[in-house]
This record gives C-alpha cells, sequence and structure tokens, in this order.
C-alpha cells in the first residue's frame, strides 16, 4: 500500500498559495486494509476514508467510466489494481493531476509541473468531456488563478464548446450549478468566471438571464462603458474587492437584471428596472434553487439601490421606508451589505472606479440615528398598537431629517 498527496494541495504548494486541507490517494489497498488501521470511511459513491488522527481524506486510487447523463452518470472502479496513473487520469486538470510522495518526489505523468510554469489550465484527457460540471470548473479556476497569470488552454476552450454543443450542459442539476457559481463569487477575480462561461457559450446555458445583459445599452451619461453586461462585471470585482461574503457578491451580481428585460424600444433607457428584476428574482430562485439569504439580498438591493443612489433628494420618511424594506432595524448587517453593493453598482462604470460613493456614509448615519429611537418611550406615553409604530417612524424621520440638515 502506498500514499500519495494529491490535487489541490499539491497545486497551491507548487504556486505558493496558503492551503489547509489536504487528500490523499491510496494504491494497492482495499478499504478493509483503510478500517483495519483505524481509519474511519464516509461517503456512499466510492470509499474515502478519514485519518484517525489528522483527520485528512484519503480515497482509493479509483478509475471512472461514463455511463450516462451529467455529473453522476459514471460507473466507478476501485480496486487494488488501480495504479496512480490511472486514478490520475481521469482528474480534470493537468495542475490538478500531480502527486507527491511521502519523500518530496513529485509524479506528473500528464504535464502539469509545465502547465503550472506555463500558466495554463489544461484538460487531462479526452474524457474530461463525460462530466458537464468540468466545464463550470475550469471556468471557476480561471477566476482564481487569474492574477496568477494562468489562461485556458485554446484546445480545452474548443473541448468547452464542443460539450455546450452536444447539450451536456443541461443535464447538470441546480444544486451543482450553485455550488460552482458560490465558490466562484468568492475567487479573486469572479468576473473572468463569467468571461470564460460566455465565451465558450455556457453562460447562455446556465444563466441566460445574465447572458442577455451583455450587449444591452445603457446611457453613456451615467454608464460610460454602456454595455450592461460589463457593467455588472466589473461592479462585481469592485465587490470582491471590498468583500468576501457571499450575499452581498451574489447581490451585485443580480443587481441589474432587469435591464435585460427592457423594450428595445425604449433603450438605453431603463426606467422601472427596479421593480421587473426583483421581480425576477424572486423566479430565478425558484428555479434555480438559490438559497433564501442570497436571495433576499439580491431580490431587495434590485429593487431598490437606485434609492441609495438618489438618497440626497429622498424625503426623510421615504429613507425610513427605505431601512425598514431592507430590514435594516432588525438585521443591521443587512444595511452594510446593501450599501457595500450600492457602492460597487456606483464604481463599477468606466472612469468612476477610485471615485468615493459619500451616499453610502450618508444612508449608514440615517441609520444609525433612526435607530437611536425606541418604541419604549411611546409606550411610556401610553400610546398602543398601530399608535406605536406611526409615532416611531415620526420620530426616526424627524432624526433624519435633522441628520441631513448637517450634510
Amino acid at each position: 500500500m502506498k500514499t500519495y498527496l494529491v490535487g489541490g494541495a499539491v497545486r497551491d504548494e507548487l504556486l505558493g498559495i496558503p492551503f489547509k486541507d489536504k487528500d490523499y490517494v491510496v494504491v494497492g489497498a482495499s478499504p478493509e486494509d483503510l478500517l483495519s488501521q483505524g481509519f474511519t470511511q464516509v461517503g456512499d459513491d466510492f470509499p474515502v476514508f478519514l485519518h484517525p488522527k489528522t483527520k485528512d481524506e484519503y480515497a482509493l486510487a479509483r478509475t471512472e467510466r461514463k455511463s450516462g447523463h451529467g455529473y453522476t452518470g459514471f460507473s466507478v472502479t476501485f480496486d487494488a489494481d488501480v495504479t496512480l496513473e490511472e486514478d490520475l487520469l481521469r482528474r480534470d486538470l493537468t495542475i490538478n493531476a500531480i502527486a507527491k510522495t511521502d519523500d518530496g518526489q513529485f509524479v506528473d505523468p500528464y504535464g502539469g509541473l509545465a502547465d503550472i510554469q506555463n500558466k495554463t489550465l489544461r484538460h487531462v484527457s479526452p474524457a474530461f468531456c463525460e462530466d458537464p460540471l468540468r466545464v463550470l470548473r475550469v471556468a471557476r479556476f480561471a477566476a482564481r488563478l487569474y492574477n496568477h497569470g494562468f489562461q485556458v488552454a485554446d484546445e480545452t476552450m474548443l473541448l468547452m464548446e464542443n460539450m455546450v454543443s452536444s447539450g451536456e450542459l443541461e443535464h447538470l442539476v441546480a444544486e451543482r450549478v450553485w455550488q460552482e457559481l458560490s465558490r466562484a463569487l468568492q475567487a479573486e477575480v469572479p468576473s473572468e468566471f463569467f468571461n470564460v462561461l460566455k465565451r465558450c457559450g455556457a453562460l447562455k446555458v446556465i444563466f441566460p438571464e445574465l447572458d442577455r445583459l451583455f450587449g444591452i445599452p445603457q446611457t453613456m451619461r451615467w454608464h460610460p462603458e454602456v454595455d450592461t453586461g460589463i457593467h455588472t462585471l466589473k461592479a462585481l470585482d469592485i465587490c470582491r474587492s471590498m468583500t468576501q461574503q457571499l450575499e452581498p457578491l451574489f447581490a451585485t451580481l443580480c443587481h441589474d437584471l432587469g435591464k435585460g428585460l427592457t423594450q428595445d424600444a425604449v433603450l438605453p433607457s431603463h426606467h422601472g428596472h427596479e421593480g421587473s428584476g426583483a421581480n425576477l428574482i424572486k423566479k430565478l430562485a425558484k428555479h434555480y434553487k438559490w438559497p433564501t439569504k442570497a436571495t433576499v439580498l439580491a431580490e431587495r438591493v434590485a429593487r431598490y439601490h437606485t434609492h441609495s443612489h438618489n438618497i440626497k433628494n429622498l424625503k426623510p420618511t421615504t429613507i425610513v421606508k427605505l431601512i425598514k424594506s431592507l430590514g435594516g432595524f432588525s438585521q443591521p448587517e443587512l444595511i452594510d451589505q446593501f450599501s457595500m453593493v450600492c457602492e460597487a453598482d456606483f464604481r463599477g462604470r468606466s472612469g468612476f472606479e477610485q471615485h468615493t460613493y459619500t451616499q453610502k456614509e450618508i444612508l449608514k448615519q440615517c441609520f444609525q440615528v433612526a435607530s437611536e429611537v425606541t418604541a419604549q418611550r411611546f409606550v411610556d406615553k401610553g400610546l398602543k398598537g398601530k399608535a406605536i409604530g406611526e409615532a416611531l417612524d415620526l420620530e426616526r424621520a424627524s432624526r433624519v431629517k435633522a441628520y441631513l440638515n448637517t450634510v
């Protein structure tokens, strides 16, 4: 029995990227061999074992054969006769198909070391096309390693285009798409994930509502970059420079989806895109099975982001209603997330990337002074029921007005 460090830990070590998780492949062993040494078996599809002390994952070397559609349509073989080279052959990219021995030697049968040196994302074998999820994985690695200079190999991009044309991506389930999408949003340069998917045609399959934004014009006065899709991805990268929180990143991605519904006759104007976008997000959430927390923020951002941009012209009562609609009085973190996305929207325009978004601080201060008013004082005055809420909102608006007079 021999064990090898494989996958992401080897790749990231070679790239000088910090890593925590370590995965090992075991060659020349059976499940019984590992169980007898105190390993704990987990996983249903094929045996994966947790080390009794480190809890690192050890998987038996295995081969995979296509037996159906989608990412689950595989028959898996694992036994003591499967070689390390056969196990590495089933992996997606050459940079993920490098193994490391206990004494620090690298086993690289498919050119992964050279592709790390050449900054290339290249598929290991033609079997790549058997798993449609790999198209999304390549795009995610392109986003994660973009700042390291990595690009998708031409032959791999062509293979991905062929996979899209074959209809194989239509068999992907919503949960796995979300898993890749959410991880890509938190990558170093998330826009590259969507750029790669668009280049190979996959974006039109997995997220047509986003793909539709490319080529839709906006008023040049407000959006020098003009193209709505380009603006969306610029805003996304700006947001990623401020946070790695999934919810505001996802909300930034979805904030202008309503512009994809604008009638051609009124372009480049997009009057009413806020409400249409928010309503679209609600529908898409059910279809794509987006998590509730991410969906709620995305819907509220789509509906109210222009309120933030125009906050200096809003009535104090409208600002209080905005804070309530965002859920800010019960969940203050939503104000921070909402403001962050609005700043990303503002700065995600050609020439505005380094501008200061003063509306962000104004909204936060309005929220602060409004939050200082509590219902208890009105209860002590003898008010009841609806009257308490009305008095509370009036006092909040009064505090907001007083603050705005100082701005």
